[in-house]
């Protein structure tokens, strides 16, 4: 297939367009490159004849139809978004500019795209989502987010993606438009964006600075390697039944201060610490972030049920490879955190 995806220079995506290239699609990577994006996500497959990057943002629907009327996709993978809940707090206006306007030109573009081509029925919009629109759980491990949960969001970031969720049921059901939905759990792995939880840990320990846990670290998150997530996505893509939603989880749900600690170990382990001492001792409680959700865990029986899908990595391994990554990619990691505040506390706005 031509997929047309959105937000390719940035975590999730760039690790989408390296896996689409590998399977024989063709690519579109629509990036506006603003701060949390990379080219170098993309250095690997950025010669393949298959892989065509666009600069353009989708906020702009003017150009947005151009490069579609130009490309002519058989697929739009939609993830490009704000994605940080603390930025969301101290500047929710970009999160709704960019997660919900943004959504909606993309959505009226594919629309007008999809019925120039004659409605093609192989056609799919993809929109890649989030769990935290569900809102926060309760301590119990029986209790899960499924497809069925009804939307809570409590981050300006959360209420963006939900309303973009929203907007993409109704252009499904108001006018047909053939799309798919994924809510996915927390991702990690390489090329994350040096502002998130597991590299803060990483580069803040190699640094022998203190390692930021907020509140008493009781928080609960379901891990997702992101190449899984990635594999996922296609998946759903390729099989997924249209006007469909799928929750894709990790299967692997740890406490920060759980998870903190297993990092501290395998640092320990691969780049021990001069003075020999063990890097959780570096670790500091914060004040808590404004409105912290307690814990998110998905169900993902849909997926496995219908799909056949389940992931492959486990939480022990995939932060052995991640670390093991941050390790060996320090010119990556150390032009990102030059970027306006990174490695600042932020979100502390209430």
């Amino acid at each position: 297939m031509k997929l047309l995806i959105t937000g390719g220079a940035g975590f999730i995506g760039s690790a989408v367009v390296r896996l689409a290239i590998a399977r024989g699609h063709r690519v579109v990577n629509l990036d506006a490159l603003t701060y949390a994006a990379c080219l170098d996500n993309v250095a690997s497959v950025a010669d393949s004849p298959d892989y065509v990057f666009e600069r353009a943002d989708i906020r702009d629907r003017a150009a947005l139809d151009a490069i579609l009327a130009r490309h002519a996709p058989d697929a739009i993978m939609h993830l490009a978004a704000e994605s940080h809940v603390d930025r969301s707090i101290d500047g929710p206006g970009a999160f709704i500019e960019t997660n919900v306007t943004g959504t909606y030109n993309m959505l009226e573009a594919a629309r007008s795209h999809w019925l120039d081509r004659g409605r093609p029925e192989g056609f799919r919009f993809h929109h890649i989502s989030t769990d935290e629109v569900f809102g926060s759980l309760p301590a119990d491990p029986d209790v899960l987010f499924t497809e069925e949960t009804a939307y809570d969001p409590r981050s300006p970031y959360s209420a963006s993606k939900a309303a973009s969720d929203h907007l993409v049921r109704a252009w499904h059901e108001t006018y047909g438009l053939p799309v798919v939905l994924t809510n996915c759990s927390n991702n990690y792995g390489p090329y994350h964006f040096p502002e998130k939880l597991i590299p803060v840990i990483i580069l803040n320990a190699l640094s022998g600075k203190s390692l930021p846990i907020y509140g008493d670290g009781s928080n609960i998150r379901d891990w997702l390697y992101v190449e899984d997530h990635a594999d996922a996505l296609l998946l759903v893509l390729e099989r997924g039944q249209a006007g469909r939603s799928y929750n894709i989880g990790g299967e692997n749900e740890r406490t920060n201060l759980e998870l903190v600690h297993t990092l501290c170990g395998i640092l320990d382990a691969q780049r021990p610490r001069a003075d020999g001492r063990p890097y959780r001792d570096q670790i500091t409680f914060v004040t808590d972030r404004p409105g912290h959700d307690a814990r998110y865990a998905i169900d993902p029986s849909r997926l496995r049920e219908e799909l056949g899908w389940r992931p492959s990595i486990t939480i022990e391994e995939g932060l052995r490879r991640t670390v093991a990554w941050y390790l060996d990619n320090e010119a990556w990691w150390r032009t990102l955190q030059a970027r306006q505040g990174v490695g600042q506390r932020l979100g502390v706005a209430g």
